[in-house]
């Protein structure tokens, strides 16, 4: 979505969003009630904070959860960053560098290098990390 990649998502980037999705003409009010959601700039953690929000309700965290564990037959709940990093920037709409550093700083891999997908599905679907125990 961050279409000039500076790293946050502003009313230009929702337009060419848009535009990629096929849709040209969306009025200026609606973009700035998009924007009016947010609590401020929204970077990468702000986004999944109010895509999450938006997904509340829907419940889809068993069907992202289902993705994730195609990837982890073992079920351990997590995956290495290293595979991630590879996935995200080779395959589909892929990630940028930029992306990814945004990704690991928000959801840091543990010090084995495995990042803790199940905790990214949740904030993804409830727009907050779990609380640690």
């Amino acid at each position: 979505m961050d279409q000039n990649r500076d790293g946050f998502i502003d009313k230009n980037d929702l337009r060419d969003t848009f535009a990629a999705l096929g849709r040209l003409n969306v009025k200026q009010e609606e973009l700035d009630e998009m924007l009016k959601e947010a609590p401020g700039p929204i970077n990468f953690t702000v986004f999944l904070t109010m895509f999450g929000e938006k997904l509340k309700g829907a419940d889809p965290e068993e069907t992202i959860l289902n993705a994730f564990k195609v990837f982890d037959p073992e079920g351990k709940g997590t995956l290495r960053k290293d595979f991630v990093t590879d996935m995200l920037t080779t395959q589909a709409d892929r990630f940028s560098p930029e992306e990814m550093e945004q990704m690991f700083a928000a959801f840091p891999p543990d010090v084995a290098g495995n990042l803790d997908y199940k905790n990214l599905v949740y904030v993804i679907t409830h727009g907050e990390e779990k609380d640690q125990e």
